[in-house]
């Protein structure tokens, strides 16, 4: 088989991908090794907060417009709380001047949207594995488990965080493991939320509420790995008292939708993004701390980039041409960057333990909060 650009994982980020580069008139081929499931009815335990740019991203490839918008709820504001009594910070869509800050949404109705929209353009390689990846100065060629060969021009790792073809490529990734799981669930609350996400730094780690449709909320609590098991290990009864006491009973009585869930939380920089012939997306790039909620509209961010990179590149050169790739690479260097720092150096401020930062870290919550002008910087910057 030969195309223009293989990707190599179906998951949000590829799958956007493939979808734009078909629209480009690229060919396309998409391995992975099983399609994303139909969603059921009951809410998914993935949720996004998906920014504006993000939004946008998906509204060009037709894919936000086929979602329930019944199942989509805006953020207008954030309220964020430190481990002090009055040390706070707040966001506002109104005072930015947006109209929301982010739209919460179901991951695996996204992949669906995503994945319904691929047309003709795209060569769906699915319930196979890749083998053996060889490069050449003029091409690809990638080799699958059951000895069939694609080549391309290009090959796109949007594997995730342990991607096959980082590794392939002899790419370097630098692994933190933070010694913390995300505890994810979703709960039905006795309160409105009122479009309000909630966050508070706590000493056992950061804990989230974003808004769903209705009276409802998905949590994700970032805590050490043993308070995490702990947690995953309560009846029902007990975690929703845990999680709503740990919230200041700010949404009142909860009622928990399904059993939580907990994941691995590292941060992960892939050096370099690009080598000849490859290049990296999403999780196979960069793996942040979720207390920014950034990292799915990081990936789409390199989506985005990558599909207008190939776009506008000359005609005299083809997708894996090493200047295209270094073009790509320098245009996300700086919001790759810029997110990983802020993400992780707020993990270790506020995993410091000690008086000073913990003065430190509350009295700059006030600080900020009281600097309108920064603080609308900060939410543009997030909204992209």
């Amino acid at each position: 088989m030969q195309v223009e650009v293989v990707i190599v994982g179906a998951g949000l980020v590829g799958t956007g991908l493939a979808l734009a580069l078909e629209r480009q008139g690229i060919r396309v081929a998409l391995v992975e090794p099983a399609p994303p499931p139909f969603p059921g009815p009951e809410w998914d335990a993935r949720i996004y907060a998906i920014s504006p740019a993000s939004v946008a991203f998906l509204e060009s490839l037709g894919a936000w417009q086929a979602l329930d918008a019944a199942r989509l709820q805006p953020v207008e504001r954030m309220a964020i709380a430190g481990n002090r009594p009055g040390s706070a910070l707040s966001f506002s869509a109104y005072e930015t001047g947006v109209a929301r800050l982010a739209t919460v949404a179901e991951s695996g109705r996204i992949a669906h949207a995503l994945w319904e929209r691929l047309g003709a353009g795209v060569v769906h390689v699915v319930g196979r594995r890749c083998a053996a990846l060889a490069i050449a100065p003029d091409a690809a060629l990638l080799a699958l488990e059951d000895g069939e060969e694609i080549a391309a021009k290009l090959v796109v790792g949007a594997d995730g965080a342990g991607s096959w073809v980082r590794q392939a490529a002899g790419i370097e990734a630098r692994v933190h493991d933070y010694g913390q799981l995300g505890v994810v669930a979703n709960f039905a609350c006795e309160r409105g939320h009122g479009g309000t996400a909630h966050q508070w730094f706590r000493e056992d780690g950061v804990l989230a509420y974003l808004p769903l449709p209705g009276a409802r909320m998905s949590m994700v609590w970032s805590t050490p790995e043993a308070h995490a098991r702990e947690l995953m290990a309560l009846p029902a009864e007990t975690l929703e008292a845990r999680v709503a006491a740990a919230g200041e009973s700010r949404l009142g009585r909860l009622q928990l939708l399904a059993p939580a869930q907990g994941f691995p939380l590292r941060r992960l920089e892939a050096r370099p993004l690009v080598v000849p012939r490859v290049a990296l997306v999403g999780d196979a790039a960069h793996v942040v701390h979720p207390l920014a909620g950034q990292g799915v509209n990081l990936g789409f961010g390199d989506a985005a980039v990558l599909a207008e990179t190939l776009a506008a590149r000359e005609t005299f050169r083809d997708c894996g041409d090493p200047a295209v790739l270094r073009r790509y690479a320098r245009a996300r260097a700086e919001a790759i960057l810029a997110m990983r720092t802020v993400t992780d150096g707020l993990v270790r401020l506020f995993g410091a333990t000690g008086r000073l930062p913990d003065e430190f870290r509350n009295r700059g919550l006030n600080f900020t909060d009281r600097l309108p002008v920064f603080k609308n910087l900060l939410v543009r910057h997030a909204l992209g």
